[in-house]
C-alpha cells in the first residue's frame, strides 16, 4: 500500500548522499512507491491543535549534486500523512525539543519515527546511563572536585559536552594533565549543562563499533577506526569504516537494551560500543546505513521500511 511520507530534516540540497542514512531511507521509500514530502524544522508549526508544515513534494536520485527534486511547497496538515521521519541532525536543544512536542499532536494517527516523546526523553548521553552495567565508568557533572576525584580513581578520562554530537569538543585528559585547568575553564564558559567524564578506553584505537538496531534488534554493524593520533572515530572526523562482526558481548548488550528501545518507540537506533562497553545510544538522527551496505552488510533501509509498513498496517 503506497504511503505518504513526510521527512523533517535539514535542507536536503546540502546533504552528502554517499553516507547519509536519511537519503538511504528516502531512496527505499520511493522505490516502494511511497509519496515523499520534505520540510525543514523551521517550517513546522502548531495551529491550535493542528501540526502543520510547509512541505514540498520530493523525488530523489542516487546521483551526487542531482540527488533531489523539490516541487512547490504547500501547507500540509501532518495528521493527514501516514509517516513522519524525524531526521534533523542535532544540536539537541530547545528548538529540537519544541519540534518533538509539536509532533506529538499527530500521534497516534500518524506514525512518527522515531517517536518524538521517546527522542525527547532519551538524550543520547543520559539515556545510556540507564545501563551502567554495560558502560565504562562514567560521571555526568560540572563540579571540579567531583571530576578530579573521578580522575584520581580512574586515571585517563575523556571529557565531552553532554549535548555534543559528531565528535565535537571531545578531549582526552591525562592523569597529570597540565591542560586540565584550562579545559575546565573552557567547558565552564561554553556549556551550561553538565559534561560527560568517562574512563578512557585505549582500545578505541582499534575501533568504535556502530551497531544499528531496528525495533530493538541488532541488524547491522561497522567498525569505525580513528585516523592518526585522533581518539575520535566519527566518520565526519575522518574515521574509516571497516567490516566487522558482532561479538557475544555486543549481542548481549543489544538484547539488554532492545526491549526498552521498543517500549519507547525508538525504531531506528545506533549504539556505540568500544571494547565491549556501551558508550552512547543515538536516537535523534543515527547514521551508518549506507556504510553497512557498502561493506557488504544488509540494506538496513529495507529492514526499517518493512518494520514501518507493518506498524502502519496494524494501526
Amino acid at each position: 500500500m503506497p504511503l505518504t511520507v513526510a521527512v523533517q530534516m535539514d535542507p536536503i540540497e546540502r546533504i552528502r548522499i554517499a553516507g547519509d542514512s536519511t537519503f538511504a531511507l528516502l531512496l527505499e521509500a520511493q522505490a516502494r512507491g511511497h509519496k515523499l514530502l520534505h520540510y525543514t524544522p523551521d517550517r513546522l508549526r502548531l495551529n491550535g491543535k493542528r501540526a502543520e508544515a510547509m512541505a514540498e513534494p520530493l523525488a530523489v536520485k542516487d546521483v551526487e549534486g542531482d540527488h533531489a527534486r523539490l516541487g512547490e511547497a504547500s501547507l500540509t496538515d501532518l495528521s493527514t500523512v501516514d509517516v513522519v521521519l524525524l531526521r534533523q541532525d542535532p544540536p539537541f536543544d530547545l528548538a529540537y525539543i519544541a519540534t518533538t512536542h509539536i509532533l506529538e499532536f499527530i500521534q497516534p494517527k500518524t506514525l512518527v519515527v522515531n517517536d518524538p516523546s521517546g527522542v525527547r526523553n532519551a538524550p543520547e548521553k543520559l539515556f545510556v546511563m540507564d545501563f551502567p552495567e554495560l558502560m565504562p565508568p562514567t560521571l555526568i557533572a560540572r563540579d571540579r572536585a567531583a571530576i578530579e576525584a573521578f580522575r584520581t580513581e580512574h586515571g585517563e578520562v575523556v571529557m565531552k559536552p553532554l549535548y555534543g554530537f559528531g565528535g565535537a569538543a571531545v578531549f582526552k585528559v591525562g592523569v597529570q594533565d597540565p591542560n586540565f585547568g584550562s579545559l575546565f575553564d573552557l567547558f565552564s564558559a561554553t556549556f551550561r549543562e553538565p559534561w560527560v567524564i568517562q574512563k578512557f578506553l585505549p582500545a578505541v584505537a582499534k575501533g568504535d563499533k556502530r551497531i544499528i538496531l531496528v525495533d530493538g534488534e541488532a541488524k547491522g554493524v561497522i567498525n569505525r577506526v580513528p585516523t592518526g593520533d585522533d581518539i575520535r572515530s566519527n566518520m565526519v572526523r575522518g574515521g574509516a569504516a571497516k567490516e566487522t562482526d558482532l561479538t557475544e558481548r555486543e549481542r548481549a548488550i543489544c538484547s539488554t537494551i532492545g526491549p526498552e528501545l521498543r517500549k519507547r518507540g525508538l525504531l531506528f537506533v545506533g549504539i556505540d560500543v568500544i571494547d565491549g562497553y556501551l558508550t552512547e545510544i543515538n536516537v535523534t538522527s543515527p547514521t551508518g546505513i549506507r556504510a553497512v551496505k557498502r561493506l557488504g552488510g544488509p540494506d538496513l533501509a529495507v529492514a526499517i521500511w518493512d518494520t514501518i509498513e507493518t506498524k502502519v498496517t496494524r494501526k
